[in-house]
Parts: structure tokens; sequence; C-alpha cells
């Protein structure tokens, strides 16, 4: 199970282990880390995690959150990430990969797509494993999610786990750009899409169907023309998610 190490000053003040979806973090007595300083917001961050993932959001605070001495709004956990909250560290420690996982394995969850400049100076929209273009790929890292949304998906157990795994299955296409017509199935419970740091959101496999989240970004994922918000939202057969300038097609493949 992941978790969060709290320090002042290098003193290790508590351990928070990462037992349910939704952690906050902020001054007042009701969050989930309570850290009593003026410099600390009333609810100044939370932490949302999806599975393995972890995902890191600011709430609005007066003094901001900073991740490896970047301040972010919404940001994607990784392994040894330390979040800082006034003279506050967190340092965020994930999961260690099951066994007999490798790392091909927890990838292959993820859905790359590039952003339309990256298209323009490289190549079109990738899926997962695209490392053309001379550089590295815009990847969504696997192993750190949170719906950093405000309206989390609820936690996943392993009944629930199984009654999703018991939906139809569904997938996408990419509808433009050179890569139109490419395909890929949604057989894990989340997969993730956009690039980070511009535009990021992710869909979880639930046991009441399919859901777009947004997770990262100025601008919210689009589905049929409508621009979506903070929460969860249902797919339905056809829909048409438009994510970084790339439009791509959701569709369920079996009944």
């Amino acid at each position: 199970m992941a978790k969060l190490i709290l320090s002042l000053d290098g003193s290790v003040i508590r351990e928070v282990p990462l037992d349910k979806e939704r952690i906050t973090i902020g001054r007042k007595p009701q969050n989930d880390i309570q850290i009593e300083n003026l410099a600390v917001s009333g609810e100044h961050a939370c932490i949302v995690t999806i599975l393995h993932d972890s995902f890191l959001e600011d709430l609005g605070s007066t003094n901001g959150t900073v991740v490896n001495g970047s301040p972010v709004k919404k940001h994607i956990l990784q392994h040894n990430d330390v979040i800082e909250i006034g003279k506050y560290r967190l340092k965020y420690m994930g999961d260690a990969p099951a066994a007999g996982q490798t790392p091909a394995d927890d990838f292959e969850k993820t859905m790359v797509l590039r952003s339309p400049a990256a298209v323009r100076a490289a190549t079109a929209p990738q899926l997962s494993g695209d490392t053309q273009g001379g550089g590295a790929p815009f990847v969504a890292p696997a192993a750190a999610v949170t719906p950093v949304a405000a309206a989390p998906a609820p936690a996943v157990s392993v009944p629930a786990a199984k009654a999703a795994e018991a939906q139809p299955l569904a997938a996408i296409q990419i509808l433009n750009g050179p890569n139109a017509g490419t395909e890929r199935e949604l057989t894990k419970n989340l997969t993730t899409l956009g690039k980070p740091g511009v535009q990021v959101a992710v869909i979880t496999r639930r046991p009441q169907g399919y859901f777009i989240t947004h997770v990262e970004g100025a601008s919210f994922p689009i589905v049929n023309g409508n621009t979506l918000d903070a929460q969860a939202h249902p797919l339905k057969d056809h829909d048409v998610i438009e994510l970084t300038g790339v439009k791509i097609e959701f569709f369920i493949k079996s009944k």
C-alpha cells in the first residue's frame, strides 16, 4: 500500500497509509492529515487514489503546493515524489510491483498520446510504447494516479474489481491524424490518456461501466462536443472524446 511520510526540518512526524480513496490535507481538524500551521490553508490539498495510482490536487490554497521544487495544481504522483506544504514535507512512497509483475505489465495499462505541438515536431499521436520522434514519449506515469478530480470514483474492492471485469469489453480508436484508425482495447481497470503537464484524463472500468475523469490541465476533456467538469463522466457506446486536439471514439466491442 502506498503511503506518505510527513516530516518537518528532517524529522519524521508520522506515516500515513493511503488506505482510502480520498485523503485531505489542511489546517482544519476534519482533514485526514491535519497540519496546524498558519502557512497551511484550512483545506489545502487532497490525494485521490485509484487502484495503484495516486493524484495530488491543490484545493485553491493560499500559499500553494509544491512537488519536487515546482508549484503544481494537479500532479500524478510517482514513487519518491516530495510534496511541500508550508515548511512541511510529505514523501510519497508508491506501491512496490506485485509479485510476478514486471515494469512492462504496469506500463501496458498506460495510453500515450502526443500533444498537437509534439505531433507537428515529431510524429502523430501514438499508443503506449511510442518512442518515435527522437525524444522521450509523453507518458502519463502508470504508477501514480488520484481521480485528482473533485468527485473521485468509488473505492475498488476485490468483488467490485471482478464485477468491473464482467463489464462488456470496450475499446478506443483514434479518429484523426496520421494514426487515424489505431485501436486499443480497454482491458485494464485504468487507462491514462494525454500528456502530463498539458492535459491528462483517465478512463476507469467500474462495475457500473466505463467513466472518464479529468486529472490534469487547464482544459477539460470534451465528449460529444460538450466540455466536461471535474466529475467522473460515464461513457456510452460511440462517444467521441477530444483530448489535446486528438479525437478518440469510445465503443463497446462485445455485449
